[in-house]
């Protein structure tokens, strides 16, 4: 807990059939590991390995990481040294038992350790004693248990307890004794083993029928419900002994908050977050553990704006206070809010135009630490001070070979696709723009669809690489416009969930389309020197636009982009429609593609068959080809390879340089 040490994953992860990412053509071949790396002054800084492995759990004192291997939870010592045992090495479990086991926490003072063994038709809450070596299990039942969180004394534990499989839903394969049938919804087609409809994990919703009819004239055979018809509470134990009591549970005729599958323990209450029917935005509750068993929870986020992902949110180190990260009040950015866990009013904590994410809260609960940027400045690691939202940026400090000067402030533009819905972009325009100047033009989509670019700097890679790129593109000369078509993040999930995008009808092709519109009337765009480019998603779209308007688009960089939306070759068939190669017969326009050949993402194949319509058609293309690369290469120098094509490729195109 005191940041000395550091752990984490190198290596990428698996294929589906187990092959690790090795983009280097490194003849013995890659690995996926734990590394670890001290971090007080005066400790020697380099990362050291240790041991095969992922998703490190590392102990208070930094002394020892959890990970979980082929169902069993092991531990290694976090040394650059070797430790003397197998057990120590984490070679060998640490905790032998029956069941899939996963989601090891420590305790805070690191003694002891909870998991989750999950049995096919239920699941225990382990606690494993470090010091005795001892393990009890809390509250053992036919139940499914779930989601362990400890209290901040590590005196008690919370966890989701949800009833375990129905006769009707038991879906396991025999073993051929007399007691040991086929589950009556065993089917040996789908059969992987002794499972059950609703998994030994317990992640489903209302305790469910398993996709069985409820037959009210025999309860309980093929749903499975407590005595009172509820399908999920939230127990809280004693670790010690063992012993647990129900806290609060659903009501019968509950319909969201069955669906809760991760807490987290915050000051006498559990948090978490639920999708709310025809709400806009992501929410969080909380529940307090000592209120009425049946209390409504307390919705904490009533702020209206994108809360991502599980680092888009902290808890204060005493648990009072809920941190997160969302575009409410400024969409096109990210700010840090505060809200009591018990509940009350959120308050903005950081201000100004610059985007702060990834919050983490010092000890002192005086100050945040976060990922910032904005327009001229890249992502860096800062200080915000919770009291008046001051800021400080610690790293790195720029010097005066980063181009901050060169860099242009985007503006946010809104426009309106042919179907009248409103779309959301960033408009880059060069520094010496002279007025009615005529310059070339880029669009750049961004990939997803699930994501938005911002007014700075982006906090994921690829789009931190992309939003520097389009200012690269600003200081040549080009116009840029980047475009939030729908399906996208940031703008509700109405606009997220807009209807017949994808291979359902291409919709989100409109926006591009009149984004390409736009430029051409813009009065300092050359309408006949516009083009895009993209990575997935957006290689997509770069695609379409080649293929549906070479009347428009130029030329286009498609990086790894699906160019055939399903299987069916149907030309009637709707995926097909929405396509691009659907309209390969219109495409004139030059492109560069660009696809590494160990994609996890988008088949190599889809770049395959692309080539061998655009040779059909004599359509100019250039091509680099990764090999054993992924879907964004793992290399910077191959970004580089890539940004220096792509800059000689649209200059060649666009400009006649």
């Amino acid at each position: 807990d005191d940041g000395s040490t550091v752990a984490f994953v190198r290596g990428h992860t698996p294929n589906r059939d187990g092959w690790i990412a090795n983009p280097s053509s490194d003849p013995d071949g890659a690995e996926r590991a734990i590394w670890a790396a001290r971090t007080t002054p005066g400790a020697a800084l380099a990362a050291f390995r240790v041991i095969d492995g992922a998703n490190p759990e590392l102990s208070p004192d930094g002394r020892w990481v959890l990970f979980v291997k082929d169902g069993q939870i092991h531990r290694a010592r976090v040394s650059p040294t070797r430790a003397a045992t197998a057990r120590d090495r984490g070679e060998e479990p640490l905790i032998r038992a029956w069941g899939t086991n996963s989601a090891p926490r420590w305790s805070p003072d690191g003694t002891k350790i909870a998991f989750v063994s999950a049995r096919v038709d239920h699941s225990f809450i382990g606690i494993y004693d470090v010091a005795a070596r001892s393990l009890i299990y809390m509250a053992p039942d036919v139940d499914r248990d779930t989601s362990p969180t400890w209290s901040h004394d590590g005196n008690q534990i919370a966890f989701i307890r949800r009833p375990g499989l129905a006769f009707g839903q038991q879906a396991q394969q025999g073993g051929g004794g007399i007691g040991l049938p086929n589950g009556p919804a065993f089917n040996p087609q789908t059969a992987q083993g002794r499972g059950g409809r609703q998994g030994g994990g317990g992640r489903g919703g209302r305790g469910g029928g398993g996709g069985q009819p409820d037959d009210p004239s025999r309860p309980g055979l093929m749903r499975s419900a407590f005595r009172g018809g509820y399908t999920m509470s939230i127990w809280v134990g004693d670790p010690a002994t063992g012993k647990a009591r129900e806290a609060w549970h659903t009501t019968p005729d509950e319909r969201l908050f069955t669906n809760i599958n991760n807490i987290q323990w915050a000051n006498g209450h559990v948090i978490f977050t639920v999708a709310v029917p025809n709400d806009e935005w992501e929410r969080y509750f909380s529940i307090d553990l000592s209120g009425p068993p049946t209390a409504t929870p307390t919705l904490l986020t009533t702020t209206d704006g994108i809360i991502e992902d599980a680092t888009s949110v902290a808890l204060a180190k005493d648990g009072a206070t809920l941190y997160y990260t969302t575009n409410a009040g400024d969409i096109d950015r990210r700010h840090l809010w505060s809200v009591p866990t018990s509940g009350g009013k959120p308050r903005q904590v950081s201000l100004g135009n610059g985007i702060e994410t990834s919050p983490m809260p010092l000890a002192s609960n005086r100050r945040i630490a976060a990922l910032t940027a904005d327009w001229k400045r890249p992502q860096s690691v800062g200080l915000i001070d919770v009291a008046d939202g001051e800021q400080t940026v610690i790293f790195p400090v720029l010097g005066s070979d980063f181009p901050a000067a060169r860099h242009v402030e985007p503006t946010a533009v809104t426009l309106k696709a042919a179907d009248g819905l409103e779309f959301y972009n960033q408009l880059f325009l060069p520094a010496n723009l002279k007025p009615g100047e005529k310059r070339p033009a880029m669009i750049f989509v961004h990939g997803g669809p699930v994501r938005q670019m911002l007014l700075g700097y982006h906090y994921r890679h690829f789009y931190h690489l992309a939003f520097g790129v389009n200012q690269w593109l600003a200081s040549q000369g080009f116009v840029v416009l980047s475009v939030n078509y729908r399906s996208g993040v940031g703008y509700g999930n109405s606009f997220r969930r807009a209807p017949n995008t994808g291979g359902n009808g291409n919709a989100e092709y409109q926006d591009v389309l009149a984004a390409g519109k736009y430029l051409q009337q813009h009065v300092n765009v050359d309408p006949k020197r516009i083009g895009i480019w993209g990575l997935s998603y957006g290689g997509v779209l770069t695609a379409q636009a080649l293929a549906r308007n070479s009347d428009i688009f130029a030329a286009g960089v498609d990086l790894a982009g699906v160019h055939l939306w399903g299987s069916s070759l149907d030309p009637e068939a709707v995926s097909y429609k929405s396509s691009a190669i659907a309209a390969i017969n219109t495409w004139k326009s030059p492109v560069l593609l660009v696809h590494g050949d160990d994609d996890r993402n988008v088949a190599f194949q889809q770049t395959t068959g692309l080539v061998q319509l655009l040779r059909a058609h004599d359509i100019p293309y250039e091509l680099i080809v990764l090999p054993d690369d992924v879907h964004d290469t793992l290399i910077h120098a191959r970004w580089l390879q890539i940004f220096g094509r792509m800059d000689e490729f649209i200059k060649r195109h666009l400009t006649g340089n």
